[in-house]
């Protein structure tokens, strides 16, 4: 019985000696594990690569009557090449990348998303159609497409690339309030009384930056070395009455060699030209980013071609590829009620090696600003082709689509969906 008790205790100390063991060494691979895996911030290949079950469908602007009115104008006269520039490029880029894309297919029934083309916001701002004309020629364009009924429009995508988002189409809540929209701008409450993004159905791209800066090859303007920049901070843009950057532009008086916030020209012999403005910008260590019109700043993608760190005051922004990049790593985000004398303070307590760190994390992942083809690895059509392989369903479900024992797909009136008549209607 004596030797059993000294087995029984001899068990007991095993036993805990084992449980030690084992809670050291699966401590010790976890933390080999987290600190050989890569930073946040770091791009992995394998994260934004699309799937090849990834089937996308792009209308043609002549199978939809009306359609081609929302690419070229009420009269036709509207040029892809007119809209390239400027904010609405992202509506043509986005377009013109999927026409030639390994994911796009040309039967409807083979394809698992389906995108509408539309260069709406260059033809509202060159005069070619007004906001009435628009809503209407929305209306009329999707009432004659069955798949986006079939599915209520879930699978269905939409590019609005400006401040005003899905606003441009003016009954956007009715319509579109289930199908995927393609939009830098993720708030609008300031000024409407509903916001148009919705984080679970849309996807929010990066803005356009100029073609000319990004380019692998040589862009028009290189960076400059930390200690050969004038500035602390920058801030270039208008105030367009804004509290946010009249308190900049406040500020740059208050310390005028510290931050530089240039009254800017959009015309007449003093407008600053695209080059201009970015030698201007690469001259700070940081570029202030404030909210203007809307939530979201150009200037936040810019400043990683000129490689200064950017410092967003704009409190609703929402910024794309979250799933992929520690933003933290890269940007400063600031409390917009504490502009002040306060803000240049501590970017000023800021060393330049932590300064050198974020710039060389941007340069990893500015690739995700570019429009390229969807066959580069890194580009912003890659990180937008791995968000749309998310929003994939196998099954559509809507209001007016019902399904029966056989697994055909019919409306309210038992109509096969391939016996569907258009124009279909609408809510």
């Amino acid at each position: 019985m004596r030797q059993h008790h000294a087995c029984s205790r001899a068990h007991q100390v095993g036993a805990l000696l084992l449980v030690a063991a084992t809670f050291f060494l699966t401590r010790l691979c976890d933390r080999l594990l987290l600190d050989t895996s890569p930073p946040p911030s770091s791009l992995n290949p394998a994260r934004i690569s699309s799937s090849a079950d990834l089937r996308i469908y792009v209308y043609a602007e002549d199978e939809i009557q009306g359609l081609r009115a929302l690419l070229r104008g009420r009269d036709g006269t509207v040029a892809a090449a007119t809209c390239l520039k400027g904010q609405w490029g992202t509506q043509v880029k986005i377009h013109q990348v999927l026409l030639k894309s390994r994911f796009r297919v040309f039967n409807k029934d083979q394809a698992n998303l389906f995108f509408l083309p539309s260069y709406v916001k260059c033809v509202r701002m060159t005069g070619a159609l007004n906001d009435k004309e628009i809503n209407q020629t929305y209306v009329k364009v999707l009432s004659q497409m069955p798949y986006f009924r079939r599915s209520g429009g879930r699978d269905h995508i939409f590019v609005f690339p400006s401040g005003a988002g899905a606003h441009l189409f003016r009954s956007w809540a009715t319509f579109l309030n289930r199908s995927i929209i393609l939009t830098p701008e993720g708030d609008r409450t300031d000024k409407r009384g509903t916001s148009a993004f919705n984080t679970w159905k849309d996807i929010i791209i990066p803005g356009n930056v100029d073609d000319s800066m990004v380019k692998s090859d040589a862009s028009a303007v290189q960076p400059i070395p930390l200690t050969k920049r004038k500035f602390l901070a920058n801030f270039l843009g208008r105030a367009q009455g804004k509290a946010g950057r009249l308190q900049l532009v406040k500020l740059a008086k208050q310390y005028p060699d510290k931050l530089e916030s240039p009254e800017l020209k959009l015309s007449g012999p003093n407008k600053l030209g695209r080059i201009e403005y970015f030698k201007h910008l690469r001259n700070a260590k940081f570029c202030l980013a404030p909210r203007g019109e809307s939530s979201w700043t150009l200037r936040f993608y810019e400043s990683f071609f000129v490689e200064c760190v950017p410092v967003i005051l704009s409190d609703e922004v929402e910024l794309p590829f979250q799933n992929v990049i520690d933003y933290s790593e890269i940007s400063i985000k600031w409390p917009s009620s504490r502009i002040g004398p306060e803000l240049l303070e501590y970017l000023e307590s800021i060393p330049d090696e932590r300064i050198e760190e974020m710039i060389g994390c941007g340069r990893d992942v500015r690739c995700l600003w570019v429009y390229a083809a969807d066959t580069e690895p890194c580009s912003a059509m890659s990180g937008i082709l791995s968000e749309l392989q998310r929003k994939v369903r196998r099954f559509h479900q809507s209001p007016e689509t019902f399904w029966l024992h056989n697994r055909s797909i019919v409306n309210r009136d038992l109509v096969e969906f391939h016996s569907w008549r258009t124009p279909v209607p609408l809510p």
